[in-house]
């Protein structure tokens, strides 16, 4: 028996993988962002932070490190309520994704972090600069140039992780998937196509973020 391939269902599904698309693009974007943003601040406590912060963060970080991030999600949006704290489908994807990227790459960015000498607070300062303004413009930036492909890669992981939350019932490409081969019973085709998404969404963020990493980094290359 050879398998007869039918794309024909494209034409009335678009709708929803276009939707499903634009779902995991808008939950990469937000979770890129802040993720980036909370591991920044989170391997500054590391590094730099007084001990009782340090003691929390390393906390976090091992705990999100160290679960399956599924499980992250269901605690989020399943065992929060019992708290008394509710959230919506995208609401609770987002909020995991942010706090699954931000213990990943408070790891990568401290990494970075430590391999600054000690003594650029000493240089920073003799040229009359406040230990934030030395923090920023003489210890973060030249270690977010150091670790740009690692963080890099890591958005990218996160992103192809997005697939999860469809188990939640948000609506992103998997969810999309899921939903049209339930409908068209074409079950290779659907999953061919999202799969096909997945490595073009793939390919264009990891060169969003080399371009970005080239005009933020104009020494380096991003990847």
């Amino acid at each position: 028996m050879v398998y007869a391939f039918d794309y024909d269902w494209i034409a009335q599904y678009w709708p929803v993988l276009l939707k499903g698309t634009a779902i995991t693009v808008e939950l990469t974007l937000v979770g890129g962002v802040l993720g980036v943003a909370l591991g920044v601040a989170c391997a500054w406590a590391r590094a730099y932070g007084p001990t009782w912060l340090q003691g929390i963060v390393a906390a976090y970080v091992e705990l999100i490190r160290n679960t399956p991030f599924l499980i992250q999600l269901f605690f989020i949006f399943f065992g929060l309520p019992a708290l008394g704290v509710r959230m919506g489908e995208l609401e609770a994807a987002n909020l995991a994704m942010v706090v699954n990227l931000g213990a990943y790459s408070c790891e990568i960015v401290r990494a970075g972090l430590q391999a600054t000498p000690r003594g650029q607070f000493e240089a920073g300062a003799s040229l009359g600069m406040s230990r934030l303004q030395t923090f920023w413009y003489v210890v973060l930036i030249p270690s977010l140039q150091r670790i740009w492909p690692a963080l890099s890669s890591q958005i990218v992981i996160v992103m192809l992780g997005s697939a999860a939350v469809s188990q939640i019932a948000a609506e992103d490409l998997t969810f999309a998937a899921n939903f049209i081969q339930s409908r068209s019973f074409r079950a290779f085709e659907s999953y061919f196509v999202a799969t096909l998404i997945y490595l073009l969404l793939a390919i264009l963020l990891r060169q969003l973020l080399r371009g970005i990493g080239w005009t933020l980094f104009p020494k380096r290359a991003a990847l």
